[in-house]
């Protein structure tokens, strides 16, 4: 009995954990292409933030190489992407029309002994990302019950005060109005407030 053909058009791609992922095919030429367009830059901005020769990105956006696996991750990286998505359809660019609004001091109350929350966008479900404002009670990093943790990444900018960022793997970092910070919400974290009132934050969590 003969072997059944594997399908030539999809793309096999290691990961780090040793198995496989199977993306789609998908005009690699044209992906590039629209990603390049998308940054705004032109072909010799993009070589060079690759690491490739211009032509050798002409060629790759013209459907007239086959890149190897090295010149893969040099583009991936050069946009700022993983290497799967090269490979990914881009979603609908098609609006969906959704929108919300909140007054100020219209959103959803959670208080804990810590935080005072005050949830925004509640009008709308299925969201990528929950808003929230937040008023920091604490004090000292003993009045936590030990460190928040959750999935997702999140964004911290500080609207009034001053306040004191713990984190599970770095040195706590004082923040003041209008610093800000980015991080992984698995990693355990706090907040403390420096200020002799209470400091607020604007948090956005990624649910996804």
């Amino acid at each position: 009995m003969t072997e059944p053909q594997k399908n030539p058009a999809i793309i096999r791609i290691a990961r780090a954990s040793g198995e496989e992922a199977l993306a789609q095919p998908v005009d690699l030429a044209a992906r590039v292409r629209a990603l390049r367009k998308a940054r705004g830059w032109t072909l010799e901005q993009a070589a060079q933030a690759a690491g490739m020769a211009r032509s050798t990105m002409s060629k790759i956006e013209n459907g007239q190489m086959s890149p190897t696996f090295e010149a893969l991750r040099k583009l991936a990286e050069g946009l700022g992407i993983p290497i799967p998505q090269l490979f990914t359809p881009p979603r609908s660019t098609a609006p969906g029309g959704r929108m919300t609004a909140t007054p100020a001091g219209a959103g959803e109350a959670h208080v804990t002994t810590t935080y005072e929350h005050e949830l925004l966008a509640q009008g709308l479900t299925r969201k990528a990302m929950l808003p929230y404002r937040a008023r920091i009670r604490a004090r000292r990093f003993e009045e936590f019950d030990g460190w928040v943790r959750h999935d997702g990444e999140e964004f911290l900018y500080v609207l009034t005060g001053q306040i004191r960022l713990f984190t599970e793997f770095y040195a706590p970092l004082d923040m003041k109005r209008g610093d800000s910070a980015y991080y992984d919400a698995s990693m355990g974290h706090n907040v403390i407030s420096l200020s002799p009132e209470d400091a607020t934050i604007l948090w956005v969590t990624s649910l996804t």
